[in-house]
């Protein structure tokens, strides 16, 4: 059975007020493709826009990086995203929130990528993030009007980590405090070493070099449950 996966890229652009760039982070978007690829998985991309994002994260010496901007199809699907409103969630075994600093501005806030994930996830599904792209998850609730990452074990772009590289006072708020706030059990790894959380089916990474074994969680938490709808 092929089974299928939401990536969703963020928009954004600059960081706020601040102006400064920012996009949907290369590296924590090419390892979980190969990943999910040699898993047999189909994979969509969208958008909050429905246009095509900017990038960040591009590392020029990466072999990696190099084969997956010539791959043709692959970028097709990024330079053509689909637009939300459109996105029939029914047709995804899972949705990944990739990262980069932008998604905290476009991602909170978006009813339709909020019902999107809350269909995902009621039928089934994994619901996945790395790094900033937790950002979507803070303001999402369940049908039983909790917060859907209360109670749970995850983890993201710690607070720390912002305050290191001086952007405390620009992002909209603190990823890592408004997800404790929400109720969530959260943990993190030292400096930039690999953290990964899974707790049922939500899987969560704490920053880029989390983002292979994020991948290979994701494939076993979507293995473990009953949904794989085919690709349409």
């Amino acid at each position: 059975m092929t089974r299928s996966a939401l990536f969703i890229l963020t928009s954004c652009t600059v960081m706020g007020p601040s102006g400064r760039p920012t996009g949907f982070h290369l590296g924590e978007t090419v390892e979980p493709w190969r990943i999910l690829e040699e898993n047999v998985f189909y994979i969509d991309v969208a958008t909050t826009s429905g246009h095509a994002p900017k990038m960040v994260g591009h590392e020029q010496d990466n072999p990696a990086h190099a084969d997956f901007l010539a791959d043709a199809e692959a970028c097709a699907k990024i330079e053509n995203p689909l637009s939300l409103p459109h996105v029939v969630p029914e047709k995804y075994s899972a949705i990944y929130f990739v990262g980069g600093h932008g998604a905290m501005w476009d991602f909170p806030w978006n009813e339709d990528l909020t019902n999107v994930t809350r269909t995902i996830y009621d039928n089934g599904g994994v619901v996945s993030a790395i790094c900033h792209g937790q950002a979507a998850l803070v303001n999402i609730k369940g049908t039983d009007g909790n917060y859907l990452v209360s109670g749970k074990r995850l983890t993201s772009f710690s607070h720390e980590g912002e305050i290191e590289r001086g952007l405390e006072e620009i992002v909209p708020f603190s990823l890592q405090h408004t997800l404790e706030a929400r109720g969530a059990h959260y943990t993190s790894a030292p400096g930039r070493a690999p953290h990964v959380v899974t707790d049922g089916r939500l899987v969560t990474g704490q920053n880029p070099a989390s983002a292979a074994g994020l991948a290979r969680q994701l494939v076993q938490a979507v293995a473990r449950t009953s949904c794989g709808a085919p690709a349409q």
